[in-house]
């Protein structure tokens, strides 16, 4: 069900800037690649719940499914499959390489939601 949650927007609006932040200004080996991962999950999930009301492992698990499959079609070069590989922001959105420790990073960040809201 539609229904706007200041709440959950406003911890996206937390997210985002954080992950703006981190690309902008954290060149590292960990935080950059890891914590950013982490992060982009439960940034995805606050989006998603601060506009559509509906049981919290369902959206976890279908924010899941969608951090997977882009990074799947990371694997399979989908930027440059759409012709999108000259586009920077499809580039960052989308991303250019697969990686498995980015799966792992979006598993534990959807982990904590759930837990996080199972506290709730």
């Amino acid at each position: 069900m539609l229904k706007f949650s200041l709440k959950y927007f406003l911890l996206a609006l937390a997210l985002f800037i954080t992950e703006v932040l981190i690309a902008l200004y954290v060149h590292d080996s960990f935080i950059r690649p890891y914590v950013g991962d982490y992060l982009v999950v439960i940034f995805i999930y606050c989006v998603v719940r601060s506009i559509y009301q509906a049981p919290v492992k369902r959206v976890a698990l279908g924010v899941l499914l969608f951090s997977y499959l882009i990074e799947i079609g990371q694997y399979f070069n989908l930027v440059g499959m759409l012709g999108l590989q000259h586009n920077k922001a499809a580039r960052i959105i989308i991303g250019t390489s697969f990686a498995w420790s980015d799966l792992v990073a979006y598993t534990l960040g959807i982990l904590t939601v759930i837990l996080v809201e199972k506290k709730r």
